[in-house]
């Protein structure tokens, strides 16, 4: 008899696959920190941070600390229950580690805020983690209002999503968390708070309809937002720009500087069209659920409330409210696409589409920033040269920049070596450091400061000594003092 033959030894299981090898690091806690690099190094990768009004909190809190020191007459630092979180951050920060170390970690704490709590959203709707719409989420994170500087709407912002997270799922606790949040958010900005309030008492409304009448639900918050539009239009004084229908896709956010952005923001609006089709598609009744609501009313309310309001008691309207709300709108938009459990994902080409477009827009945004610095370098030697403690405003500008990155660069330039005579926020009555009097540090009044800004302003003799960077014929930068009675001058540059 022959011998049985021995059994094959089983084959070794095979490898697992690059993807599944990236789901399971998805899947644990390390993927946050690992992710948070790359996400962080658009705040470190050139020698500043270039994000407009960025420049205006950093100055403001080098006159703060002035004030504390009694070296700044005819300026104080009073308290207000809004608007301020940021500005306490740079400050607390400057008084640790220095004011140049105090921006950095600042904004780096608000784009982890912002980009995780964006996520944290999105993941307590879709009951998942949706890593899929991640590069959308951290290109927004670096969108128009990363980079024209609104740091107290932008914190509050990303504070409202975690609150919104915690409450998507309900309970005591976590509705006294996200009560917590929401007051730190409401120190920030209120706009983003009033926004997230809205929105989850609309979510509230809409489990007590039947599905078929919830559209009619929505019909009536869009006519209640028409009601509020004209209310606040008779009460004070507002302004609404036909342009704001532009802004309804939320799109907007990815047009950052020149015109090239523009090409992102088309290419990220089909991709999402695209995104949404499958979506329905594979998952119909969508549109009777919260995310799309929540798309629907922010769309609505970018179209119908005013670009800005002139609240009483403010020398300054607060402008760009639609602009804004665009970027509550484009991470709604992101949740819709994220899809319930269940939901069809993101095809292959779709997902390889969102990541190629992340890494021309981050290319984009390293070529520019590292221009913009080139050109603050040169401001920065030349105002320099003038002896400490002088007024300065630059009147060289590009108009063809959508965030304005020039408009406040002078003062980051100023800081802790002249005054940035132009710089708007203590004439406005809307931040911390404010005007109570003439001195010799910014301009008195906010007409004073625009009119600076705008090439309008007629020199006084109070004024004096006062420097004016402008180009020279042969277009570089030039200093030159003015004189009483001189205007100031604004000049055109095309930077990119």
């Amino acid at each position: 008899m022959s011998k049985p033959r021995a059994a094959k030894p089983a084959p070794p299981p095979p490898a697992p696959s690059v993807w599944k090898k990236a789901a399971g690091l998805g899947a644990s806690p390390l993927a946050y920190p690992l992710i948070s690099v790359p996400l962080l190094a658009p705040c470190f990768w050139q020698s500043r941070i270039q994000a407009g009004d960025l420049a205006s909190h950093v100055y403001n809190a080098w006159l703060a600390q002035l004030v504390s020191r009694g070296q700044a007459p005819g300026l104080a630092v009073v308290p207000q229950a809004t608007n301020i979180l940021f500005d306490l951050m740079l400050s607390g920060f400057a008084a640790l580690f220095g004011m140049g170390a105090a921006e950095r970690i600042a904004v780096s704490l608000c784009v982890l805020v912002f980009a995780w709590g964006a996520f944290a959203f999105a993941s307590a709707v879709a009951g998942r983690r949706p890593w899929s719409i991640f590069p959308a989420i951290a290109m927004l994170a670096y969108g128009w209002v990363f980079h024209i500087g609104f740091f107290n709407f932008y914190l509050s912002l990303g504070l409202c999503f975690w609150a919104m997270a915690l409450l998507w799922e309900w309970n005591p606790r976590r509705a006294a968390a996200a009560v917590a949040i929401l007051a730190l958010a409401f120190a920030a900005h209120a706009l983003p708070v009033g926004w997230a309030v809205a929105l989850m008492a609309y979510r509230r409304a809409l489990t007590l309809v039947a599905p078929r009448r919830r559209l009619l639900l929505a019909a009536a918050a869009v006519a209640a937002l028409v009601a509020a539009r004209v209310a606040i239009g008779r009460m004070v004084e507002t302004h609404y720009t036909p342009p704001q229908i532009i802004l309804i896709t939320g799109a907007s956010q990815f047009y950052v500087f020149d015109a090239k952005y523009q090409w992102i923001s088309l290419a990220m609006l089909a991709l999402w069209v695209s995104l949404v089709v499958n979506l329905f598609r594979g998952s119909r009744g969508q549109w009777m659920e919260a995310p799309f609501h929540f798309c629907l009313l922010s769309s609505a309310a970018v179209f119908v409330l005013p670009a800005w309001i002139l609240i009483p008691g403010y020398q300054h309207a607060l402008a760009f409210i639609t602009e804004r709300l665009a970027l509550p709108l484009a991470v709604c938009i992101c949740v819709l696409i994220a899809g319930p459990l269940g939901a069809p994902k993101p095809r292959p080409w779709q997902a390889v589409a969102l990541a190629g477009m992340a890494l021309v827009f981050f290319g984009m945004l390293y070529r520019d920033e590292a221009v913009l610095n080139g050109f603050e370098d040169r401001l920065q030697h030349l105002v320099a040269e003038l002896p400490a403690g002088r007024r300065v405003i630059n009147v060289v500008t590009d108009p063809a920049l959508r965030s304005g990155p020039l408009t406040h660069m002078i003062d980051r330039v100023c800081t802790g070596r002249c005054y940035s005579y132009a710089n708007y926020e203590p004439s406005t009555a809307q931040f911390r450091v404010r005007v109570k009097g003439p001195n010799p540090i910014v301009a008195a009044s906010y007409p004073d400061s625009l009119g600076m800004q705008a090439g309008t302003y007629v020199v006084k003799p109070t004024d004096l000594p006062l420097y004016e960077v402008d180009l020279s014929p042969e277009g570089r930068l030039a200093i030159r003092s003015l004189s009483a009675g001189m205007k100031v001058g604004s000049t055109s540059i095309d930077l990119l």
